[in-house]
């Protein structure tokens, strides 16, 4: 357990003792029977995500995802790779989604997201018996990663998990690249929205995420994120309990993005946004000599070291970072 809390916790502590997630009280309300209705209109001219492929999804047609009525799972188990505010001492309860709604080039699991693997589709029963399990073996939270595109799945099961016990908070962990209609749904069922803003130009977007109005698309859904639930608040030990946890990857030759990013989450959400600026990026999925050669290494120390001088440029100090040889809270 955390005995001295790190400085990006100051002033946004909250008793675990007066907290409960907040789908509690939407389930008790009877409002999400009624997102679940609203959840299976939108597979039927699928709008679930950005690319709004209108394909009968409900009925079996595959849309742009190549999902169909029910979800894929890769895999699913305690984490602890994530966040420390996430992870804690049990793990994130990671519930790994096949397939995605984008195309990114470098995507770090290629074999989960673009590959024509068929993986097996799960109903909403045993959706809501694999987050019970997460929870009764400790998991701080459920941490649904890359649910863009299996919204209304998760939505048809969270009822039958909270009428079987589910009671941790929900974490969406996503590309940021997610339909209004979408987080509409969402709104009252998730406490922890963990976007990663990719990309701020629609040229590298195209050119490594195959959509051109990604930036957009994101700076939209991470305001609308932000309006439902604040700035990150934790409970006394250090667990994030409630709020927005965005993540930037700083990427080779892409200083410009980062800056402009930075600068925006400071502007437009303000400077007690919680960020976390990763340094991981390595080479994988499509990257090669051969293609997208100006990203085919890792970043250097100069490039990430400029992307934490920009945070600190633009008054952000609620900042999550690892350098390489060691960790640090700054």
């Amino acid at each position: 357990m955390v005995k001295t809390l790190p400085k990006f916790c100051d002033g946004f502590v909250l008793p675990r003792k007066d907290f409960e997630p907040i789908y509690l009280e939407t389930y008790r309300s009877g409002r999400i029977f009624e997102k679940v209705e609203q959840a299976k209109e939108l597979l039927c001219e699928c709008k679930v995500c950005p690319r709004q492929c209108l394909a009968n999804r409900w009925e079996g047609e595959l849309g742009t995802c190549a999902v169909g009525r029910y979800a894929e799972i890769s895999s699913y188990g305690p984490h602890l790779g994530e966040e420390d505010c996430l992870r804690g001492w049990r793990g994130s309860g990671t519930i790994f989604f096949s397939r995605c709604n984008l195309l990114c080039v470098f995507c770090q699991n290629f074999s989960i997201s673009h590959t024509a693997i068929e993986r097996e589709k799960i109903t909403p029963e045993q959706l809501a018996n694999i987050m019970l399990y997460l929870q009764n073996i400790g998991c701080h939270n459920i941490n649904f990663v890359t649910p863009s595109h299996v919204v209304p799945q998760i939505v048809e099961a969270l009822p039958i998990a909270i009428k079987w016990g589910l009671r941790i908070p929900l974490v969406y962990n996503t590309s940021a690249y997610d339909s209004l209609e979408s987080l509409d749904l969402m709104d009252g069922l998730v406490d922890i929205y963990m976007p990663d803003f990719k990309f701020w130009s629609e040229e590298k977007s195209m050119r490594y995420l195959r959509v051109p109005n990604y930036p957009e698309v994101a700076r939209k859904a991470i305001k609308e994120m932000h309006r439902q639930v604040g700035y990150l608040t934790f409970d006394e030990n250090g667990l994030a309990l409630r709020g927005v946890l965005i993540r930037h990857l700083v990427m080779p030759n892409c200083l410009d993005e980062t800056r402009e990013i930075l600068r925006w989450i400071a502007t437009e959400l303000g400077v007690d946004t919680y960020v976390n600026i990763m340094e991981q990026y390595y080479p994988a999925g499509l990257v090669s000599r051969d293609r997208y050669s100006e990203i085919n290494r890792r970043i250097n120390d100069h490039e990430y070291e400029q992307a934490i001088a920009f945070a600190k440029e633009f008054g952000l100090w609620r900042i999550d970072y690892r350098w390489r040889r060691f960790a640090i809270w700054w």
